[in-house]
């Protein structure tokens, strides 16, 4: 590894800046290169000048150019870019930014507090590709969601009654129902019998009669709106319905392969054994996580990581603590996910959360102390390599000894 110098390069979607500087921090070297494939060659042609095992400061912690430099056998070190805003002021008084100035911000970083952050690791090939497709169906369900929004709102202006038939909008029943039936004059005569039909062609599975079916739909708000208005709104409902539709098949694709991909990975097996996780659930936290063991020495390293412990402020006598914002929010979402349903099926989950309960906590904040605590599980079962088992788990097992379990 080439101790002498160090890189910062200051990421762009077009163009990155980057600096080089020796251990004084004067500058060796200073160039642009384009994110292209000939930009990234020149790229690695003048880095390879300065060494072979370079540690360069990146603002990111993944994507293409970051996962080239690591495969290219460069020490990369992600650096947050709270802490890159916090240090303009000791560079310039100004407080103005350029991609040039941030390059060298981001290498002299390095080069004074280098010690205070972990070069990245690879992830092997099995986690980048299951963290594309639970990234990307993460993005997915978003879209969904916005889809969703869209269509409840079209409905709510000329139509409330479709919204109150089905419960979910986005579920195949509603959706192939705002198909058949796009606007109140479409579905004036629609009758019990024709909805017993069209609940029975659509496997209906739901526990309400065709007849609370359709007074839900007659019972609902009447839009007042005009007949070429109601053409046209439903001509609107129809496109809304073939965007919700193709992004429900999609994630149903990319669910199923998930599921396969999870059942097939020794950690996906591991994560999957705690308490309702679920195989996308486990595959999230999977995903955030890793294979890297080295990535995460402690407990507390992965729940900062996670944002399950606050931040304390303490100057003089002044004390605050507060929500930690600056964390992975991908891996906050997940484990919080699984810490709110396992109080469904664990004990030991239960009782903790009705313990913050009783403390005075709301339900986010006991949520994220029982994700705090199932970390230090997960880290554990994650570090030993072995499946969670409640006779394991050592507080487990006292809770369901004092209960006589």
């Amino acid at each position: 590894m080439s101790n002498d110098v160090f890189v910062g390069l200051d990421w762009a979607v077009h163009t990155h800046a980057v600096c080089i500087i020796d251990t004084a921090g004067a500058v060796l070297d200073r160039f642009e290169v384009a994110h292209d494939r000939d930009g990234l060659a020149e790229l690695m042609r003048r880095l390879t000048r300065r060494g072979d095992r370079l540690r360069i400061a990146i603002e990111r912690p993944s994507g293409l150019i970051v996962d080239a430099l690591v495969e290219a056998g460069h020490q990369v070190f992600p650096i947050h870019p709270n802490a890159v805003k916090a240090s303009r002021p000791r560079y310039r008084s100004h407080g103005a930014k350029s991609d040039a100035s941030d390059a060298y911000l981001l290498a002299d970083l390095l080069r004074t507090d280098g010690h205070r952050w972990r070069a990245l690791a690879q992830q092997s090939d099995d986690i980048r590709a299951l963290r594309a497709l639970v990234r990307s169906r993460d993005d997915l369900v978003d879209a969904r969601v916005a889809a969703a929004n869209q269509v409840t709102a079209t409905l709510q202006t000329f139509w409330p009654g479709a919204l109150a038939i089905f419960a979910d909008i986005a579920s195949p029943i509603a959706l192939a129902f705002l198909q058949r039936y796009p606007s109140p004059r479409s579905a004036r005569r629609v009758g019990e019998a024709q909805l017993h039909d069209f609940c029975k062609r659509q496997h209906y599975s739901g526990r309400r009669s065709p007849a609370e079916l359709l007074q839900r739909l007659r019972g609902a708000a009447a839009g007042l709106v005009g007949a070429s208005t109601e053409q046209a709104m439903a001509q609107v409902v129809l496109c809304h319905v073939a965007v919700l539709k193709s992004l429900v098949g999609r994630i149903a694709v990319l669910t199923k392969r998930i599921e396969q991909f999870m059942s097939e990975l020794p950690d996906g097996l591991l994560l999957m054994s705690f308490p309702r996780s679920g195989e996308i659930c486990a595959a999230q936290i999977l995903a955030e996580l890793g294979d890297v063991r080295e990535r995460f020495p402690s407990a507390d390293q992965l729940a900062a990581e996670a944002g399950a412990v606050p931040v304390t402020y303490q100057s003089g006598k002044t004390r605050s603590v507060a929500f930690r914002w600056a964390c992975n929010h991908r891996l906050r979402q997940a484990i919080t996910c699984l810490a709110d349903n396992s109080r469904h099926a664990n004990a030991w989950a239960k009782s903790l959360y009705q313990a913050a309960r009783a403390r005075g906590c709301d339900h986010t904040h006991a949520i994220r102390i029982l994700a705090r605590a199932w970390l230090r599980v997960i880290w554990r079962a994650w570090t030993d390599r072995k499946p969670y088992h409640p006779s394991l788990h050592g507080n487990a097992v006292a809770l369901a000894s004092r209960h006589g379990g």
